[in-house]
């Protein structure tokens, strides 16, 4: 991760961020969530770490990466504040990239606080939410993209998200931007010999040459793109509404689903007036159900409001099961959705425990389930994964997928830039300098996405490529 890091940004290239943000300071925090536990880590990153550390640790590791058991004291009082693990790391193979020790203390509320405590008082400053992985990323130990992958994999709630996040953390988005990156600079690179050594012995450069590598990379800038719908499914989960009259069970049905109870199940028609979300970590694409308002005619306004959020949840769903325990509910209710959705949609057959449970056709296509006995549900989610798998493509986490706004915005702003100069390009409209200008704002662009600062690659470019002054 650190070598890609350092290919895309340089240790040097962002180092003027860390400086603008209080890089020289020694910064010093809880790494772990604070509580009841076995081991909590306190952390500390800076120029000065070895020595803030050194003022509380009278058992100094002896080498770098080492752990070494350590009495902590209070460096004003020499109070013993703990027994802990003390491990450093050098400058250049820290995380940071900076000096840096790790505390090991005992877990709990208290210990972890007095050791940081004691650790700003002998010259550390508490550092701010993120500034650890924000110090790697300016000194070229990780990608803006990497650094960010590392919240995404803290805050994945499906198996989905956490593989994805892993990929970017491992530099695979990184990687794909930085070889679109290195496409447009050889685009550049061609535009710049062409209007700066016109007579050297390779002539002008074919304009059918340029269109053809503006071509390339728009292609690969799309296919990146096209990954965008499948990002926000596996980060926000596929919507999956539970729809059908009053008291057709959806809510202990959303609850089995679930396996917890979230939703209130009672034999009240009309009592769900609000949607209720919650995210099922399925063997695919993560499941964000929707637990909705019963569908039907009513002149109670506050059920109204609650039957229109079910339409609108309906409207920008993936999946829509609809919900009920006769064929001729169902049907009519499949009818209802199918007005208010394109979504597909599942029948379920609800309550098939009961003795009194209606048979259902012969031709019937509903999933028959039992929240009260389990019965149906792996069925049920059997079927909702085919229905996304046909709809959306099975999931794929060996390439790189966009998650991320930011990353999404940075992307359709390069493809714009690079449709732009298509356009003048094919029509002669510009002069070259000034079409140029496009290629520029599109590799920005993609610099801003992974966090380059860098404005020579160009030049090194076009003399390593064409030998010019041979």
């Amino acid at each position: 991760m650190a070598r890609d890091a350092e290919r895309i940004a340089g240790p040097g290239a962002l180092g003027a961020l860390s400086a603008l943000h209080g890089g020289s300071d020694t910064i010093a925090a809880i790494a772990t969530p604070p509580g009841r536990g076995a081991l909590a880590i306190v952390r500390i990153s800076g120029a000065k770490a070895d020595e803030v550390a050194g003022r509380l640790v009278d058992a100094w590791p002896s080498a770098p990466r080492v752990a070494t058991l350590a009495t902590i004291r209070d460096p004003a009082t020499r109070d013993v504040l703990d027994q802990a693990l003390v491990t450093r790391f050098e400058e250049g193979r820290s995380f940071t990239g900076e000096p840096m020790v790790e505390i090991s203390t005992h877990g709990g509320f208290v210990t972890s606080a007095l050791v940081l405590g004691a650790l700003l008082a002998a010259g550390a400053r508490q550092a701010a939410p993120g500034e650890f992985t924000r110090r790697a990323v300016a000194n070229g130990k990780l990608t803006l993209t990497q650094g960010e992958a590392i919240g995404d994999v803290i805050d994945a709630t499906s198996r989905a998200a956490q593989r994805v996040a892993l990929a970017t953390l491992d530099g695979g988005l990184a990687r794909r931007v930085l070889s679109l990156r290195d496409a447009l600079l050889d685009v550049e690179a061609l535009i710049a010999y062409d209007i700066d050594f016109p007579e050297e012995d390779d002539g002008p450069v074919a304009p059918a040459r340029v269109a053809e590598a503006v071509a390339r990379v728009a292609g690969m800038l799309d296919a990146l793109l096209a990954t965008a719908p499948a990002g926000e499914l596996v980060r926000e989960g596929a919507v999956v509404v539970l729809a059908g009259p009053p008291n057709a069970g959806k809510s202990s049905l959303f609850n089995a689903l679930l396996g917890q109870a979230r939703a209130l199940v009672t034999p009240i028609p009309g009592t769900t007036r609000d949607a209720i979300e919650a995210v099922v970590d399925a063997r695919s694409w993560p499941l964000r159900l929707v637990d909705t308002a019963g569908l039907r005619e009513t002149n109670d306004p506050l059920e109204r409001l609650g039957i229109e959020v079910s339409e609108r949840y309906l409207a920008r769903a993936q999946v829509v099961l609809a919900c009920a325990e006769r064929e001729t509910e169902i049907v009519a209710t499949h009818a209802r959705i199918a007005a208010v959705t394109a979504a597909p949609v599942i029948d379920v057959a609800t309550k098939r425990d009961r003795s009194d449970a209606p048979p259902l056709p012969a031709d019937s296509t509903a999933v028959e389930v039992s929240a009260e006995t389990g019965a149906g549900l792996d069925a049920l989610l059997g079927r909702i994964e085919d229905t996304l798998a046909s709809a959306l493509g099975a999931p794929t986490f060996d390439a790189p997928v966009v998650t991320r706004a930011r990353h999404l915005v940075a992307l359709r702003a390069a493809r714009e830039e690079l449709r732009a100069f298509a356009t003048a390009w094919a029509e002669s409209a510009l002069p070259a300098p000034v079409m140029a200008v496009h290629l520029r704002s599109a590799v920005g662009a993609l610099e801003e996405l992974i966090g380059v600062v860098d404005t020579e690659d160009v030049l090194d470019r076009v003399f390593r490529s064409f030998c010019v002054g041979k």
